[in-house]
């Protein structure tokens, strides 16, 4: 019982946070340069969680061409950058990485 009253709770301070920037910036002018900066919140995210995951499989750096994740990460971002399809560029990756992985 104690588990699902955490999570409640946690669940809506997340809602909280949220909202309050839906509610607070939607009264506020905000000038270009923020705007500028909050685009690029994305990309800074999922880089911080993927990057980790194609240069560290081990738990040490590894840039070498025996790491599958390495080149597969390479591959999907020139297809992302070529095609702009989200959906290519995870389906390309991960066929990529299933390959390398077995020809490795």
């Amino acid at each position: 019982m104690m588990i699902w009253l955490l999570i409640a709770c946690i669940g809506l301070a997340t809602f909280a946070v949220r909202i309050s920037f839906v509610l607070g910036l939607g009264k506020v002018e905000v000038s270009p340069l923020v705007l500028r900066i909050l685009r690029l919140v994305p990309i800074a995210v999922l880089t911080a969680i993927i990057l980790p995951q194609l240069v560290l499989p081990t738990g040490s750096i590894d840039f070498s061409t025996g790491n599958p994740r390495w080149i597969a990460g390479i591959l999907a971002a020139l297809i992302a950058w070529w095609t702009r399809n989200v959906f290519l560029t995870i389906a390309a990756g991960m066929v990529a990485l299933w390959l390398l992985q077995w020809l490795l």
